[in-house]
């Protein structure tokens, strides 16, 4: 297979492997691809690139009061008192219980590992899929993610999309059938998040689609009645 004969897929492969959503045997095949294909390593590039940019996007998150004062107590601990000071209650501090302290921290250590462990598996139990939308040129410009655990449709602008004033863009989950359902408005060439609707990622869904519609959004509820400028299927993560 050459893989640079298909554009659109090869498109779709670098921008996964950017991400690191590409894994087993496809990364394996697909870096094998890169060492022989030099127009594919600028695709990475280009999408490594982008990505690069969206973290930008992201607003910076100020942690609890706690949390420092979690990291000054451990940065500057109170000095243990002496055997001789604890009162009874307190003798797993004395020197003579150490011992049974390593034993209980270990312990909790084991419990802390094995509680990360559930909730990364908790987590990972929870599906999560992504979808570069692009437009007839094979030129991705918008992602999408859908984060179930948050119930979020995340839209995230990779390039420059240009949305003319008197004009908005919506967001379409196409049926198999080709039924379009509705998932909401984008604020022009902005990255939002949408609320995310099962709708989006039912099994019957067989590609998402952004058309050009009038402030406000599509008149026609049955579907878009702009042209349809960028589209993409989903991908499980």
């Amino acid at each position: 297979m050459n893989i640079g004969d298909n554009p659109a897929l090869a498109d779709k492969l670098a921008a996964e492997y950017a991400l690191g959503t590409l894994r087993g045997g496809a990364r394996r095949r697909f870096e094998t691809w890169l060492r022989d294909d030099r127009r594919l390593r600028a695709r990475v590039a280009d999408w490594q690139g982008r990505l690069a940019t969206l973290a930008e996007l992201e607003r910076p998150v100020t942690p609890p009061a706690r949390v420092w004062a979690g990291i000054e107590r451990r940065l500057h601990p109170a000095p243990a008192p002496s055997a001789s000071s604890a009162p009874w209650w307190q003798f797993w501090r004395t020197a003579a219980a150490r011992p049974w302290g390593v034993l209980a921290l270990a312990a909790s250590a084991a419990l802390l590992v094995l509680a990360v462990r559930m909730t990364a598996l908790n987590e990972a139990a929870a599906p999560q899929q992504i979808a570069a939308l692009s437009d007839a040129q094979s030129h991705t410009a918008l992602v999408v993610t859908a984060d179930t655990r948050r119930g979020k449709l995340q839209v995230r602008v990779a390039a420059d999309v240009h949305v003319p004033a008197d004009r908005t863009l919506q967001l379409w989950a196409i049926t198999q059938a080709g039924k379009p359902r509705s998932l909401g408005i984008l604020p022009g060439n902005r990255s939002t998040d949408l609320t995310l609707d099962a709708r989006a990622t039912g099994p019957d869904v067989a590609l998402l689609a952004i058309s050009l519609e009038p402030k406000g959004g599509s008149p026609d509820p049955n579907g878009p009645t702009g042209p349809v400028l960028y589209k993409g299927s989903w991908a499980r993560l």
